[in-house]
C-alpha cells in the first residue's frame, strides 16, 4: 500500500526566510530546510498547500524582488485553498485563544487540508507548545520538519 504524501502549509515567515540575515545560524539552517522542502515538493515527494491569505499577504510586500520570488515559491503549491466561512470561524476561534489575527487565519487554512503547519514565528511556536490543544495539526519550524520528515 502506497503511503499518502505529507501535506504541509508554510506561513509567510517561511517563504520570506531566505531574505533574512543569513549570518545567523538558525536563519541559515531554516532557509536551507525551506529550500530542501521546496525541492521535495517540486519532485512530488510532498505537497505544499497555499491559500488566498498567503497570496494577499505577499501582494502587500513593498519589495518587488521579494514579492516576485515569494510568488515563484508559492507557485510550487499543489493546492490553493480559498477563504470560506468555516475557515473564518476557525480563525476567530484561534484569535480568541490568543493567536494573532493573521496567524490564526493561516492556521485555520492549514487545518483544512495539511498535516503540518510550518512557521519561523517563535510567538506561534511558543503559544502552541504551551497550549497544544489549540491546533488540530502538528506545528513546527522548517528545520524540525525537514529533520523529521525529509532527511
Amino acid at each position: 500500500m502506497k503511503k499518502e504524501k505529507i501535506k504541509i502549509y508554510l506561513d509567510t515567515s517561511v517563504y520570506n526566510r531566505p531574505f533574512d540575515d543569513q549570518e545567523q545560524t538558525r536563519v541559515r539552517l531554516e532557509t536551507e530546510a525551506f529550500l530542501l522542502i521546496l525541492e521535495r515538493a517540486i519532485i512530488g515527494a510532498i505537497e505544499i498547500m497555499s491559500s488566498s491569505a498567503l497570496e494577499y499577504e505577499n501582494s502587500q510586500n513593498p519589495f518587488i524582488e521579494r514579492r516576485e520570488r515569494v510568488s515563484s515559491y508559492l507557485s510550487v503549491a499543489s493546492k490553493l485553498i480559498r477563504l470560506n466561512n468555516i475557515i473564518k470561524e476557525r480563525a476567530f476561534t484561534l484569535e480568541h485563544a490568543g493567536i494573532e489575527p493573521i496567524d490564526a487565519l493561516h492556521l485555520a487554512f492549514a487545518e483544512t487540508d495539511a498535516d503540518y503547519f510550518l512557521t519561523c514565528d517563535d510567538g506561534i511556536l511558543k503559544k502552541v507548545k504551551k497550549h497544544p490543544e489549540l491546533c488540530k495539526i502538528e506545528i513546527c519550524n522548517p528545520l524540525q520538519f525537514a529533520l523529521k520528515e525529509v532527511i
